[in-house]
């Protein structure tokens, strides 16, 4: 059996997220999806305008999840060790970049295959965001 594993905020769940979810599925048996906790998702100086627990909650029924669980630190080693995956899917915004340089040489190095995905141009949360502030004035 192939695990699969992937994060995310996944704050206005949109159909980027659908898609990052649909292929990761279909590239490996079992999908384990890390959904980001509150506390997390203000590393990046931002707030989450859906609670927690109803994100994981959206993500949790989403068909092509296995297992929606708590990511509550940005090691994805931790997540290996708890989880033992054997593919992470990433976005591409992060490829290359000098922390997934690091975790490239560490998850080669317990045989996990990183698949970046395209990240989805013209969708996110960010600008999903934006307009709707834009809107109410």
């Amino acid at each position: 059996m192939v695990i699969g594993y992937t994060t995310g905020v996944f704050d206005l769940f949109h159909i980027g997220h659908l898609n990052l979810l649909k292929n990761a599925k279909s590239l490996c048996d079992k999908l384990i999806v890390g959904v980001t906790v509150d506390e997390l998702v203000a590393y990046k100086n931002k707030k989450s305008v859906i609670p927690f627990e109803e994100r994981i909650e959206i993500v949790r029924n989403i068909k092509y999840v296995d297992a929606a669980v708590p990511q509550d630190s940005m090691n994805k080693m931790d997540s290996y060790n708890r989880y033992k995956f054997d593919i992470m899917f990433v976005g591409d915004d992060w490829y290359k970049t000098d922390k997934w340089q690091e975790f490239d040489k560490q998850f080669n190095d317990v045989g996990v295959r990183i698949i970046y995905f395209p990240y989805s141009k013209g969708t996110s949360s960010t600008l999903i965001n934006q307009v709707l502030l834009n809107l109410r004035g």
